[in-house]
């Protein structure tokens, strides 16, 4: 595991079980935790409740000090002592006992799942209400915006009164769950209706933070001089194939005039331009040189000179790739991957093509991963990705597949739109235009925030139709985003102190805008169990697609290997995959809805042989996200701290599952 930092180390501390006093503790091996009323494999979980503690038997007085709040116990027994239920409980799944804790000092953590917070650019800050009645008196009003907004204001200036439904608010600024684990943990979840119409998911949370409430007397952290330090990266990964001569060039060109910007306004030292280039399979065609190739690392260009003098030798290919798509997902992961993104505080990616991407299931594909897949990972480093599609006329039967891809690519959730511009005809002046407008606006966020203030947050009063005008826009709001980003890096910004709320999932303003985020999180045997189980559906899928009918039939003997249950070979009421018990039991009963868990016979043989084969990619690519999550050592987390790595776990996007 790679080196935490203070503030990770301090919330993991309060996360694990640590005892003042010393209680006996006894290896057993051979005992393994209670499972769950009607699993099999998941095993019963509680988180502690503030002024919870150890005793050394069921009702007896406890020693030692309190446990932190937010504790994660294993539930090795149950028993009643008087009017008490009592729990033996361990800090993991391999027979370390700890000792006995009331029942009634925990709360039962049913599912794997924790929230993050979504960055509150463009929305209101998600409010935390006492009660479920309270969230939902505000969301299935006639106008949940307007009835929120009292709440709203009377929760940015506390104390709140005592007869209000909110007990917090979500920070101001963003917490940045990649970099700062927090526990947010799911102990509810329900669909509801906001007033307008869309669906919405209520859910009860519980949370605690590692430090104690800041004292009314101390100064809050000095914002100005913070935003003083702000600094952006932002990284062009160029298609340098035949015909892109003229784009790279003008890009250069942009780049020069932006760093005498830089320099003339005193910035050298904030805004760092780097350079990816790609082209496709040197398999295919060895005279390409590369796939993917970094010219230019942003953390090691001192100035426009510099990377000038990087980028001098890039230029277009002199043979034809073996397809018009070219690999640009693997030119983004590179920029992803290969450059270190952690001081930053803006963190552009600008991908310039005149083609479609390679699909990650075509044999060529270096990243075998579509366009869904590199989102989330630039998500996972808070990079915003912009997308300029030159629509040459050489590409025209292309456009419409490429600009599906690169929209989904280029999806900023922040903005809730993609970050996407076409360049008719694909005009070397237009390109030019958008190159400098979007630069431009980045430099200007960058400026603002060395003047000590924040980006505007309102957004344009009608939207553009100019892709320059635009993307100047979409800049100022992103750069918000990723000041709101830094700001929370920085000033060591927690979720709210409390223990027990409700949360609506969507904005009551802007239902189409979330607020938070569901993440599983999955241990590496889970992980691993979940690879192996959709591994057994493409298999069976890809046998079965001459012979329809056996699909189930081959499920069912995957599921009796991977499951080592040889009784869901003849299960006449598994009339669904989710039936099988093939894929784990901790996807059973999530708040979302599983394409892969629906499916059953009957549409399989119903779907064309390109619906199946769609189907199956799909599945493809979450496999190598799996193997992406599985080797990034940096992001796994020890709930338990001295645990084993297998006791380590992935917070997985919900939107990542199968």
């Amino acid at each position: 595991m790679p080196p935490r930092s203070p503030a990770l180390s301090a919330l993991l501390a309060a996360l694990c079980l640590t005892l003042a006093a010393p209680i006996a503790t006894h290896a057993a091996p051979e005992r393994t935790p209670l499972l769950m009323e009607g699993k099999k494999t998941l095993h019963q979980r509680v988180l502690t409740r503030p002024g919870a503690a150890l005793a050394p038997a069921p009702g007896a007085a406890a020693k030692g000090t309190e446990l932190p709040a937010l504790s994660i116990l294993y539930v090795y027994d149950r028993k009643t002592v008087g009017d008490a239920e009592w729990l033996e409980v361990g800090p993991n799944s391999r027979g370390e006992v700890k000792g006995w804790v009331r029942a009634d000092a925990t709360l039962p953590w049913k599912q794997q799942l924790t929230l993050a917070f979504t960055n509150p650019a463009g929305r209101d800050r998600a409010l935390l209400f006492k009660d479920k009645a309270g969230v939902l008196s505000v969301l299935e009003s006639a106008d949940p915006g307007t009835a929120a907004k009292p709440l709203l204001t009377a929760a940015t200036k506390p104390p709140l009164p005592a007869n209000s439904p909110v007990m917090s608010i979500e920070p101001e600024t963003h917490v940045d769950f990649n970099k700062q684990f927090y526990l947010l943990p799911i102990l509810q979840a329900e669909e509801a209706y906001h007033g307008a119409g869309f669906p919405v998911r209520v859910l009860e949370v519980a949370s605690v933070t590692a430090r104690p409430e800041k004292a009314p007397d101390q100064p809050a952290p000095d914002r100005t001089l913070a935003l003083r330090n702000f600094t952006a990266n932002v990284v062009f990964v160029i298609d340098s194939t035949i015909s892109m001569d003229p784009y790279i060039d003008r890009t250069r060109e942009a780049v020069r005039r932006i760093y005498a910007r830089v320099a003339e306004a005193g910035l050298g030292s904030k805004v760092h331009f780097g350079l990816v280039a790609f082209r496709s399979s040197t398999t295919a065609t060895p005279g390409l040189d590369y796939v993917s190739k970094l010219f230019a690392d942003p953390n090691k260009v001192a100035n426009g000179d510099a990377f000038l003098a990087q980028v001098k030798g890039l230029s277009q290919a002199k043979v034809s790739s073996a397809r018009f798509d070219e690999d640009a997902f693997a030119g983004v992961m590179t920029a992803l991957r290969d450059i270190d993104w952690s001081e930053a505080g803006g963190r552009y990616v600008v991908l310039v093509t005149d083609a479609g991407a390679l699909k990650g299931g075509d044999p060529l594909s270096e990243t075998k991963l579509d366009a869904e897949q590199v989102r989330l990972e630039a998500e996972q480093r808070g990079a915003a990705i912009y997308t300029l599609h030159l629509k040459t006329p050489a590409g025209k039967a292309s456009h419409a597949q490429a600009q599906a891809q690169y929209q989904a690519l280029s999806f900023n959730r922040a903005l809730n739109k993609p970050l996407y511009y076409d360049v008719e005809a694909g005009s070397v002046e237009r390109f030019g235009a958008t190159v400098d407008a979007l630069a431009d606006a980045i430099v200007n966020q960058v400026k603002v925030a060395a003047d000590g203030k924040m980006s505007e947050d309102a957004p344009a009063a009608a939207p553009e139709k100019d892709p320059a005008k635009r993307a100047a826009d979409d800049a100022r709001l992103v750069g918000r985003a990723m000041q709101l980003a830094y700001l929370g890096r920085v000033e060591g910004t927690e979720p709210p102190r409390l223990l027990r709320a409700w949360i609506a999932d969507r904005d009551f303003a802007k239902p189409d805008l979330a607020t938070t985020d569901v993440r599983v999180l999955l241990n590496k045997n889970q992980l691993s169990d979940l690879r192996q189980a959709v591994k057994g559906i493409v298999d069976a899928g890809q046998a079965a697609q001459l012979t329809p009918d056996d699909f189930f039939k081959r499920l069912r003997s995957a599921a009796a290997v991977l499951g080592r249950d040889p009784n869901q070979m003849n299960r006449p009421d598994a009339l669904k995959l989710g039936d099988l018990g093939l894929l784990g039991e901790y996807l059973d009963d999530l708040p979302y809805k599983s394409k892969v868990m629906s499916i059953d016979q009957q549409t399989w043989s119903r779907w064309s042989i390109g619906e199946q084969q769609a189907f199956l990619d799909e599945l493809e690519r979450k496999l190598r996200l799996y193997q992406i999550y599985h080797d990034d050592t940096a992001r796994w987390i020890a709930l338990d701290e001295g645990g084993s790595a297998a006791d380590a776990v992935f917070p997985v996007p919900l939107e990542a599952l199968p």
